[in-house]
């Protein structure tokens, strides 16, 4: 069975994700923002939602906050490897991301974060942090 390419992010994406996760009040804009337009078009927002929460809880450890960060910049980017205004494939690289992130810290993202999750994706994005 042959290895699984991995195709490593182009130097304007990591840029891109360095330049988003210096501003932390600006990234919790943007994804507060492109969630609220795609939440009903992505399977993974509940999961999405937990890992900001863990991102922005002080009690997270920063390598952990750094690779969250990281995948919730890649989410927020307007340009990405596959357009999110594909159908059904736009987001599968912020999904794909996404998952290899929390699969580094899932440890991390506690049942108090998920339950935030639930709770904003159930207010209708009213009251952000």
């Amino acid at each position: 069975m042959s290895e699984p390419v991995i195709k490593p992010f182009t130097k304007a994406e990591m840029d891109a994700m360095r330049a988003a996760t210096r501003d932390e009040e600006s990234l919790k804009r943007r994804f507060w923002d492109k969630l609220r337009r795609v939440a009903g078009k992505i399977p993974f927002a509940e999961d999405l939602v937990a890992a900001f929460y863990c991102a922005m809880d002080p009690k997270t450890p920063s390598r952990v906050k750094l690779i969250l960060l990281g995948a919730i910049a890649y989410f927020v980017m307007p340009l990405d490897a596959v357009g999110d205004l594909l159908p059904l494939i736009g987001f599968a690289d912020d999904a794909a991301v996404l998952a290899a992130a929390i699969t580094q810290v899932a440890s991390s993202i506690t049942d108090e974060h998920r339950a935030r999750a639930r709770k904003s994706l159930g207010e209708d994005f009213q009251q952000q942090d």
